[in-house]
């Protein structure tokens, strides 16, 4: 039976995956020259896509079944190894096309750094919206390993492009950007002070000052003991539901405007991570589609 189901975001058949129809783009970003620790992101894109193929196209918990408003998989895209600046433009002209069609984008890297040229491209879009990072990294090097494009950089980057930030889930940075947090008043929620608090949502997404929220997700965000397989695994992090919850109340109060999910290297023993990040993408699709009035 495998190799009758199409090879795209939840196996669709063309009636629910076509480009001209589909109200929602995966765009797969197979990239990841700066990554620090363990290789291997550049497949995460392949592995969510194919374990999206056997998840339930209904939503048990919202009670949707949003794929039939269209999911389209863009051909995966491949990186541009001259610099991650060069990657950066690509991938904003990539995305720039997709949003000139009127189509929601997720994009599934891949390493961090590829969201520079997502928030870009977004820009063009919409003039104010906030970015939601849910990240074990605060990722505000000014530059690191010879690049100021590394994915350790990618949110200094972005504050850059003038937009404001909230980080959440934090646990490992160094001095230079604990420095560069406190200076800047940074909104930065660690995941140790988050676990201590009742009403951790509640700040989290009520420091966002935009309605407009883009949201970045690197999986290093969960907790190692569900998600080992990522470029720089960090212990205590998120469970499932504690996630999920959040994303839940972010998605009922503030407009999501596009995503990623990023950072997923598989480990072809263990491929639960993989089904654990494609489930993640249709919950945030239902989610929004529900939000919206869309289902």
């Amino acid at each position: 039976m495998l190799e009758k189901l199409p090879f795209n975001f939840l196996g669709l058949e063309t009636k629910y995956s076509d480009y001209k129809k589909a109200k929602f783009i995966i765009l797969p970003v197979a990239y990841d020259a700066t990554t620090s620790y363990q290789p291997g992101t550049r497949f995460g894109p392949e592995a969510i896509i194919s374990s999206s193929r056997f998840l339930e196209l209904y939503d048990e918990e919202l009670k949707t079944e949003t794929y039939k408003l269209g999911i389209h998989t863009q051909e995966e895209m491949r990186p541009n190894l001259e610099s991650p600046e060069k990657m950066a433009k690509e991938i904003e002209k990539i995305a720039t096309k997709t949003l000139s069609d009127k189509k929601f984008l997720i994009t599934l890297g891949g390493e961090h750094s590829i969201t520079l040229g997502l928030v870009r491209s977004f820009k063009k879009f919409y003039p104010n919206f906030s970015l939601l990072s849910l990240d074990a990294h605060s990722d505000l090097r000014n530059s690191y390993e010879g690049t100021k494009f590394n994915h350790a950089s990618v949110m200094r980057r972005i504050y850059e492009e003038k937009i404001s930030l909230v980080l959440a889930g934090t646990r490992s940075l160094c001095k230079e950007e604990a420095e560069f947090i406190r200076e800047n008043n940074l909104k930065v929620f660690p995941a140790r002070e988050i676990f201590k608090k009742n009403k951790w949502q509640e700040e989290i997404i009520s420091s966002l000052p935009d309605k407009k929220v883009y949201l970045s997700i690197d999986l290093d965000c969960f907790d190692p003991g569900i998600m080992p397989s990522v470029g720089t695994p960090e212990p205590g992090g998120f469970s499932w539901y504690y996630l999920t919850s959040l994303l839940s109340n972010l998605a009922q109060s503030h407009q999501i405007i596009g995503f990623d999910i990023v950072e997923l290297s598989p480990n072809r023993a263990n491929r639960a991570p993989d089904f654990l990040a494609a489930k993640l993408c249709y919950r945030l699709i239902n989610l929004i589609a529900k939000s919206n009035g869309w289902v």
